[in-house]
C-alpha cells in the first residue's frame, strides 16, 4: 500500500501530533508499506535513517511559537517536483491547516480517499492566539469543522476527543483510533545518568512532568500543589521535562512560590535512555492537563511502570481508574496536592504502577494493524463508489489552486 501522511509538525518538533505522525509512518514502513510524510521543513539536517520518505517543504517559524514551522507547499517548486513522483493509494491528514489542505489537494489529484485525525482542542488554541476573542475562536473552529466535513473518514484519538469534535458542530461519524506506545530499553547506566542529571537523592519522592512548558497544560496547578506540599513539610523533588512558549513565566512562578530548590527544569530531552531513566526514577507522573486529547506521555510513563495523577473528567483520565492503575484529582491545586500526598504514602503505589504498565499501553504495531484495516476498507469502498460527493464539493474550490501549481511545476 502507498500511503501519504500530511502533518504541520514533525520531528525534531516533539509535540503529540508530530510524534503520532512519525509512529504511523515508521510502523507502516516496518510492516512493508510504502510510506511518505509531507511536512514543513524544520531542520533540513534531521533525518535519522528513517524507513519512510520525508518530503518537506519550505517553512518559517510560527510567530509566538518559534519551535513550530509553517509553510505553503504550493510555493515550493522542489517539493512539488518530488511529490509529482508519488502516487498514493490513500492520504491521511493529521491537521486541518496547511497540511490538511495539501492532503486534500493530493487526494483530489490522485482520486483516492482522504482520512483525517482530530488531535487537538483547537478552540483553546484559537482563543489564546486571538488573545481571548471568543468570536474569532468560534470562527476558527467553524473552519476546522468544514475541513473535516470534506474528508472521507474522520478519526479521533479517544472517545472524549470525538465528543469535543461533535461539540464543535461536526455531525458526521467519528472513528476512535487510539494512540500506541512502545517500550524502549533503559539500562542501569541510563538510570544512574538520569539520577545524576537532577541531583536525585535516594529515597526522595520524585514527581515528574513531561510535555510542553505551556500554561494550557495546567502546569500552574502542579506548581501550586507543590507549594502546598512544601507548606506541610512534605519532601519531594519536581522535575519538569520539556520546552515551550511559557517556560520563562513558569520558571518565574516557581521562584515566586519558593520552589527554586525543589524544581528541576531539564529542557527538551532527546536521549531516550535518559528520559526512560527519569520515568523509572519517578514515583508519580503528574499530568493534570485538561487540554490533551490522548496523552502520549501518560502512556510512556505507564510503559515504564510509573503511575500517573491526572484530572478527573479529562481526556487522559479515560484510561485511568483511581487507585487501580493511577490516580484522579479534581481540577484544582488543593485536591491535586491531596492526591499526590495520599499516593506517595500508599503502600500499594508499586502495585498500581505495575497495573498501569499492564493495562494502559498498547503497542503501535497493534494500533497500526487496525489502521491498515480501515485504510484498506476505505480504498475498497472508494473504488466501488460510482460518485464521490467530496470531489464534487471541492473541485471548484481547488481548481484554481491546481492550475496555479501546474504553472509552478
Amino acid at each position: 500500500m502507498i500511503i501519504l501522511q500530511c502533518t504541520d509538525s514533525f520531528l525534531p518538533i516533539v509535540d503529540g501530533v508530530g510524534r503520532v505522525a512519525y509512529q504511523y509512518a515508521r510502523t507502516l514502513a516496518e510492516k512493508g508499506h510504502e510510506c511518505y510524510v509531507s511536512a514543513p521543513m524544520s531542520d533540513a539536517g534531521f533525518r535519522g535513517g528513517w524507513p519512510f520518505d520525508l518530503v518537506d517543504f519550505w517553512g518559517t517559524a510560527v510567530p509566538g511559537s518559534p519551535q513550530y514551522t509553517m509553510g505553503l507547499p504550493v510555493l515550493d517548486k522542489h517539493y512539488h517536483a518530488r511529490m509529482s513522483r508519488i502516487a498514493p493509494q490513500i492520504v491521511h491528514a493529521h491537521t486541518p491547516f496547511f497540511a490538511g489542505q495539501e492532503a486534500m489537494r493530493m487526494a483530489l489529484k490522485h482520486d483516492v480517499p482522504l482520512v483525517s485525525t482530530f488531535h487537538s482542542k483547537y478552540y483553546d488554541d484559537f482563543y489564546k492566539a486571538t488573545r481571548g476573542s471568543g468570536r474569532l475562536a468560534t470562527l476558527g473552529v467553524k473552519l476546522v469543522v468544514e475541513f473535516y466535513e470534506h474528508c472521507d473518514e474522520v478519526w479521533a484519538v479517544s472517545q472524549p476527543s470525538a465528543d469535543v469534535l461533535r461539540d464543535y458542530g461536526f455531525k458526521g461519524d467519528v472513528v476512535v483510533m487510539d494512540n500506541g506506545t512502545d517500550p524502549w530499553p533503559v539500562s542501569p547506566a541510563d538510570k544512574a545518568k538520569a539520577a545524576e542529571s537532577i541531583r536525585y537523592a535516594e529515597g526522595e519522592p520524585l514527581l515528574l512532568y513531561v510535555g510542553q512548558l505551556n500554561w494550557k497544560k495546567n502546569i500552574l496547578h502542579i506548581l501550586e500543589a507543590c507549594a502546598l506540599l512544601m507548606e506541610h513539610d512534605r519532601p519531594f523533588r519536581l522535575v519538569l521535562v520539556g520546552q515551550g512558549p511559557d517556560e520563562a513565566a513558569i520558571r518565574g512562578k516557581a521562584d515566586a512560590l519558593g520552589l527554586t530548590e525543589r524544581v528541576v527544569f531539564t529542557g527538551h530531552i532527546l536521549d531516550a535512555g535518559l528520559l526512560g531513566g527519569l520515568y523509572q526514577l519517578a514515583d508519580l507522573f503528574v499530568f493534570p492537563s485538561i487540554y490533551d486529547t490522548s496523552s502520549l506521555v501518560l502512556r510512556e510513563a505507564a510503559v515504564m511502570g510509573t503511575p500517573a495523577v491526572v484530572t478527573a473528567g479529562s481526556c487522559p483520565a479515560e484510561v485511568v481508574c483511581h487507585g487501580v492503575n493511577g490516580f484522579l484529582a479534581e481540577d484544582d491545586a488543593a485536591d491535586l496536592a491531596r492526591v499526590i500526598q495520599s499516593a506517595l504514602a500508599s503502600p500499594d503505589l508499586p502495585a498500581i504502577g505495575r497495573r498501569a504498565q499492564e493495562t494502559i499501553p498498547v503497542p503501535w504495531s497493534v494500533i497500526l494493524d487496525k489502521v491498515l484495516e480501515r485504510y484498506q476498507a476505505l480504498i475498497d469502498d472508494y473504488a466501488r463508489a460510482e460518485t464521490k460527493p467530496r470531489h464534487e464539493l471541492l473541485r471548484e474550490r481547488l481548481r484554481s489552486r491546481l492550475a496555479l501549481q501546474q504553472k509552478t511545476d
